[in-house]
């Protein structure tokens, strides 16, 4: 009998590049309050600030840093991704790297943020090239989208989730809560709060965006396909006009540079 081995680390970093179409059109978005509380939690408006945005991605954070009036500098590992960035934002700067060697000047940037991507870094890395590029009194400011676990539909949906990926989804997502994770050291102190925030959208959008994730991305094709058209009758039978009400807590922690 042979037994699968779960993706490595990297292979799940590298899956969105063939997918970043996907991940840009479906990905959840954030709130301005999420920003709102960035900026209280820093003691500094984003405004005029200049960000350094790690692991963006293709651009969401990006753009709603540069909306809030940010210097934004991008910073994104992956080709795939790079290049969904640069046609959607084409007037923002980007560079290819990664959160262990930023390729960033000393005391460059008020802020440095990650959306959705500080659990992509090795933190014993990413946490002083952090704090080499932060001014004295800029923050680091983590965020994750993670499921309203107390919304009984999106616990059974990521019930189902977990069981076909062979995983206990609510329980990750409760674990990677805790700041000490984000920095088992304990050097940054790190401030949390939850923003909660919600969208409606089409059931296809919702299963495109449970597709993107890395999980099903790197997950065989034809029972990646069958899971999500099984969960489609699952949310049908709770959404049967086929708009999902997705709701969100984001979990923010920010720390400030002494």
């Amino acid at each position: 009998m042979t037994t699968t081995q779960p993706p490595s680390h990297a292979a799940r970093a590298h899956s969105f590049n063939a997918a970043a179409a996907q991940y840009a059109a479906n990905r959840p978005s954030y709130p301005p309050a999420l920003f709102d509380t960035v900026e209280e939690l820093a003691g500094r408006s984003l405004s005029g600030a200049n960000v350094v945005d790690v692991g963006a991605g293709t651009g969401i954070a990006t753009a709603l840093l540069h909306g809030r009036g940010a210097d934004v500098l991008a910073v994104e590992p992956g080709a795939g991704m790079a290049a969904e960035f640069r046609r959607a934002l084409p007037h923002i700067p980007i560079v290819r790297g990664n959160g262990n060697a930023l390729p960033v000047a000393d005391a460059h940037a008020d802020f440095v943020t990650y959306a959705q991507a500080w659990h992509w870094t090795d933190p014993a890395r990413a946490v002083p090239e952090a704090l080499r590029v932060l001014r004295p009194g800029g923050s680091l400011a983590l965020w994750w989208n993670g499921d309203a676990l107390d919304v009984p539909w999106l616990v059974e949906a990521a019930d189902r989730i977990g069981r076909f990926l062979g995983t206990d989804i609510v329980a990750q997502q409760r674990d990677g809560t805790r700041p000490e994770l984000a920095d088992p050291s304990g050097r940054l102190g790190f401030s949390r709060r939850v923003v909660r925030w919600s969208r409606r959208v089409p059931v296809d959008t919702h299963l495109a965006n449970i597709g993107s994730h890395s999980a099903f991305l790197l997950t065989p094709e034809d029972s990646r396909n069958a899971f999500l058209q099984e969960e489609r009758g699952h949310l049908l039978e709770v959404f049967p006009d086929g708009v999902v009400e997705e709701v969100y807590d984001v979990l923010l922690l920010v720390a400030t540079k002494s």
